[in-house]
This record gives C-alpha cells, sequence and structure tokens, in this order.
C-alpha cells in the first residue's frame, strides 16, 4: 500500500495534498520517494529556516535526546532558560511564554491582553481589534480573532469580543477601540495567510502611539514574519516600535513544534502561577533547536536575507504574468495573471516547491538557500507564471 492510499484510508482529509511523496532531503534540496529532486521554495512553510537536516541543527537536538527528551514544567532546564534569555537579549523583551504553536502563542497573547485589563481596570474591557485580512490560527478563539469571514463558520459559536478594522486605516482602528472600550490592538507587519501584504509603517507608527497613550496593549503576530524571515530577527525591529507582546511560532524551532510569546514590561508579570501552562511547551529538545536558530541569525545572514530579497523582487516585478510582488525579506507574494494552482501544479512539474496564499503564490526559500538554486528556482517560476 502506497503512503498516498494509506494516508487517504487512515489521515483525516483536512488537507489539500499535492500528488507528491516527499522522502528526504537537505538544505534546499528535497527528494520524493521516486528520487526525483526539487527545490523547496516553501520550507515547510516558513518553518525550515536552515533548510532541511541542517548539521548544526541536527547536532544540537542529538545532544539534548541524549540527556534529556523531556519533563514538566514543575522543573528547570537549562534549553528552556538560555532561549528565554537570548530572546529577550535580542528582542529587548522581558519575560517568554514557551507553548507549541503559532494559534497557542496568539492564545496566550490574548489571555494575557485581557488578564490585564482585568486586573487594571476590571469587568468590561476585553474587546481586542484586529485588521481585515489578518490569520492568527485555527483554534476556535484564534479563528475568531482572524479578520476573515470565511474562517467564521460552521465551528459556532465562536469566542466573541473581537472586531475588525481596515488594514492601514488608523481612524477606523481608532474608532473601534473607542467604541468597545478595547483592551488590545492584535496585528501582523505582513499579512501571511491574507496575501503576503505588508502593512503601512506610518500606520503602523500611529496605532503603536495610539496603544501607548491609551493603557492598550499591542500584540504584534509573529508567526510566520519573525525568526529573520523578514530581515530582521523580528518585523517589529524594522516598524520602529515597541511592541506589549510578540507571539511567534513557525521559524522558531526550524523544524521541530515550538511557539513563543514574549512580553514587554507593561504585561511581564500578568500571568502568574496556575493562570496559564502547556504542558509541552518549553520541551527541552525542542528549546535546544530553537536556540541553535536564533544564536545563528546574526546581522551578516540577514544582510543576505535582504540581499536575496531584492534579487526576487528585481528578478520579479514587471516580469511577464506577474503583476504585483508583495512581501519583505524571503516572505513574497505574487498576484498572476494565471490561476495559482496552475502555476503550482506547473512548478512543481519542473522541480520547484511554491504554495499560495489566497489567490497568490507565495515564496518562503530557507533563509540560507544558495544562490545558484534561488537563481534557478525563480527562473522556473517564471517560465510558470507567463
Amino acid at each position: 500500500m502506497s503512503i498516498t492510499v494509506k494516508d487517504n484510508n487512515y489521515i483525516s482529509s483536512t488537507y489539500g495534498r499535492f500528488k507528491v511523496e516527499l522522502d528526504y532531503g537537505k538544505g534546499s534540496l528535497v527528494y520524493d520517494t521516486q528520487g526525483k529532486e526539487y527545490i523547496d521554495m516553501s520550507t515547510g512553510i516558513a518553518v525550515n529556516t536552515f533548510g532541511i537536516a541542517d548539521d548544526e541543527w541536527n547536532d544540537a537536538i542529538n545532544l539534548q535526546l541524549k540527556k534529556l527528551a523531556h519533563t514538566s514544567n514543575l522543573y528547570y532546564t537549562e534549553p528552556c532558560a538560555k532561549l528565554a534569555e537570548l530572546l529577550c537579549q535580542k528582542t529587548d523583551m522581558k519575560k517568554v511564554f514557551f507553548s507549541n504553536s503559532g494559534a497557542e502563542a496568539n492564545e496566550c497573547a490574548i489571555k494575557t491582553a485581557r488578564r490585564y485589563s482585568f486586573k487594571k481596570y476590571g469587568e468590561g474591557r476585553n474587546y481586542i481589534v484586529t485588521l481585515k485580512n489578518s490569520f492568527h490560527g485555527r483554534t476556535v478563539t484564534t479563528l475568531s480573532a482572524t479578520g476573515q469571514d470565511s474562517f467564521h463558520t460552521e465551528f459556532g459559536p465562536f469566542t466573541e469580543g473581537f472586531v475588525y478594522a481596515d488594514a492601514n486605516d488608523f481612524d477606523n482602528v481608532k474608532e473601534l477601540v473607542q467604541k468597545h472600550n478595547c483592551c488590545a490592538i492584535m496585528m501582523e507587519l505582513v499579512q501571511g495567510e491574507g496575501g503576503v501584504m505588508k502593512l503601512d509603517e506610518n500606520f503602523v507608527q500611529k496605532v503603536a502611539d495610539f496603544c501607548l497613550e491609551n493603557d492598550v496593549i499591542l500584540i504584534i503576530d509573529e508567526v510566520q514574519t519573525g525568526n529573520g524571515r523578514t530581515g530582521s530577527l523580528y518585523a517589529f525591529q524594522q516598524f520602529g516600535i515597541k511592541p506589549d507582546i510578540v507571539s511567534t511560532a513557525k521559524g522558531l524551532g526550524g523544524g521541530l513544534p515550538i511557539g513563543a510569546t514574549m512580553f514587554g514590561e507593561r504585561v511581564q508579570n500578568v500571568l502568574t502561577p496556575g493562570s496559564h501552562g502547556s504542558t509541552f511547551g518549553g520541551n527541552p529538545v525542542c528549546c535546544a533547536a530553537a536556540y541553535n536558530i536564533i544564536s545563528r541569525i546574526d546581522e551578516k545572514l540577514l544582510s543576505d536575507v535582504k540581499r536575496k530579497s531584492d534579487y526576487i523582487f528585481k528578478e520579479l516585478c514587471g516580469a511577464e504574468g506577474v503583476k504585483e510582488v508583495s512581501g519583505m525579506g524571503l516572505m513574497i507574494g505574487l498576484e498572476l495573471d494565471k490561476d495559482v494552482k496552475e502555476v503550482i501544479e506547473l512548478c512543481l512539474e519542473k522541480g520547484v516547491l511554491v504554495i499560495s496564499a489566497k489567490s497568490r503564490l507565495r515564496l518562503l526559500p530557507a533563509l540560507n538557500i544558495p544562490d545558484e538554486l534561488l537563481h534557478k528556482a525563480i527562473k522556473v517560476i517564471k517560465e510558470c507564471v507567463k
């Protein structure tokens, strides 16, 4: 029985999988069970930060596996503490809560913002403004936070307490905060699942200033934009703002599941024993993997991410079949003349793995993808979008 048949027989049909059975890989190359080679321009949806089976990452994981694979959060472990320290040092945040995914990191952010407001102002100040076209996760609460009507069906009743503003419309954000007595504003600086749309920097700065002036908690969702993806360790560092809460996941673990919610000064002590938790959060192996990833994202690498981004924008802006190129760093979206599903299938045939974001083609290569493979992949993509 083939992998595909077993999958169809025994795994819940929640994914529209491509007709390829991946077997192994190295760096930015991956191979299927038939031995066909592909250039990976999707990295597990921005997860494989340094590509597949990275040697340093593997070594860090294997070393920790031989020492301690798991313990509960009733005890201290070195990888968890080291990772939290490193994240705080590199972001100027104060404390960290570890979980397993981006949705969980966002759940923690939402709970923290509401608890901050409850402790300070009491009942009735619990609404959160998010942006239309946003995506914050697939739990009932993070679906509710997601500003897309298509996600607000079939699974109701949804968690109440969210209102949706137009992206880049500060007056609309301000109006909703005042109307609903909101405790927080939550934004992705590049709306990933919404089509890889970067927010206007002036808008972001106005929102940040407004939050500070009105004691509204600013949550920045960096699940996809974080960990070097946009050309800085976290995207907010390019927008001149200081969030109260930053959530992240995906590329943090480089291929192992880990989420993190980072707290600024105002909210660093909001969560107390018993107010939140996660059985696998702060897992020593996942933390060792993440520590390896974050410690290697330096200015040299980030400069290279920006250089590769500039190359992709230059090659694809104005290319035949490309209407628009959006995004930041190595998180790039293409609006095309062709149907995006057709282009993905063509790229797959020609040995390049790409994915979509709504109606756009989405490119998320490894941060260290070799120039030779990047150039080859972009050439194939240009041929397929014509």
